[in-house]
């Protein structure tokens, strides 16, 4: 499956992102922890060059914690700063200021130095749609600023916006890459629910799914569908699931449709726990 995606407001953020760099101190690049890699744009680093950065790992309470410390271990040794936040509970939210003050202190020393007054840090976020860019500025704000959705391509304008007097944020659009050459990234993407669902084959995202739980987290998909063992081929175990949860068609038959829906809702809705579908480890092995 070919996955294919970038509207023309996308090409245009990311001409109006290169443009309003030089007004940047620092740029927050925001990724689904569920999937730190795929949801990170390879565009970015292109349009960002050397602006220091932090990466904010977002919706850690849905990902597995132990793969999350994997992760942020991963990037101290790439000598790149991240975090672990929750923009919808406020988890992690209260480290962003000070770590970012910390990234610019040699910047900050050098204005101080030529006597220029201290001002607010001047941030850009940045990251694909969906990945949670207008809750986490409404949850920095304490109110609601920016427009959210659970759906990608909510944000579609930028705007500044000021949190106290210690740091200005400008938000973007979600930017998505033209085409991934590797197809996985967009059934990862996908599964999370980073594309719109009406791009998708919802058979093929389901599929990937249930192939990616029986590999890591075997258990839980047997639990979640009562189901002894795991059958080989995916039509038995799309059989298995769809008779087990009442998603059947005229004669009893299991309505494959709804089945692939079900499957894909319950792994986005966290019903078969919280999940991280790749590690660091990944990215060696791809290397190799």
């Amino acid at each position: 499956m070919t996955i294919q995606w970038f509207p023309g407001h996308m090409a245009k953020a990311r001409r109006e992102v290169t443009e309003k760099l030089k007004l940047i101190d620092i740029v927050y690049e925001l990724v689904d922890a569920r999937i730190p890699a795929s949801s990170r744009n390879p565009m970015i680093d292109e349009i960002i060059q050397h602006k220091p950065r932090l990466i904010l790992l977002n919706k850690s309470d849905m990902a597995d914690q132990a793969k999350t410390r994997q992760w942020l271990d991963y990037y101290k040794e790439q000598g790149v700063t991240a975090l672990a936040i929750n923009s919808q509970s406020g988890s992690g939210l209260a480290q962003i200021t000070a770590v970012s003050k910390e990234l610019l202190k040699a910047k900050y020393d050098r204005m101080k130095a030529k006597g220029i007054k201290p001002r607010a840090i001047r941030a850009m976020i940045v990251g694909i749609p969906n990945a949670g860019k207008s809750t986490l500025i409404n949850r920095l704000a304490k109110k609601n600023i920016a427009r959210t959705g659970n759906v990608p391509g909510v944000t579609k304008a930028q705007q500044w916006i000021k949190f106290g007097k210690e740091l200005e944020l400008l938000d973007t659009p979600g930017i998505l890459w033209p085409k991934f050459e590797d197809q996985e990234v967009g059934l990862k993407l996908a599964l999370t629910g980073a594309i719109k669902d009406t791009l998708l084959n919802l058979h093929d995202i389901s599929l990937y799914g249930l192939r990616f739980l029986e590999k890591e987290y075997p258990e839980r998909l047997k639990s979640r569908y009562n189901l002894e063992a795991l059958p080989e081929e995916p039509v038995e175990l799309f059989d298995a699931i769809g008779t087990f949860r009442g998603c059947l068609a005229g004669g009893g038959l299991v309505d494959y449709d709804k089945t692939a829906e079900l499957i894909v809702r319950e792994i986005r809705s966290e019903k078969m726990g919280p999940l991280t579908l790749e590690k660091p480890s990944d990215l060696q092995t791809e290397k190799e």
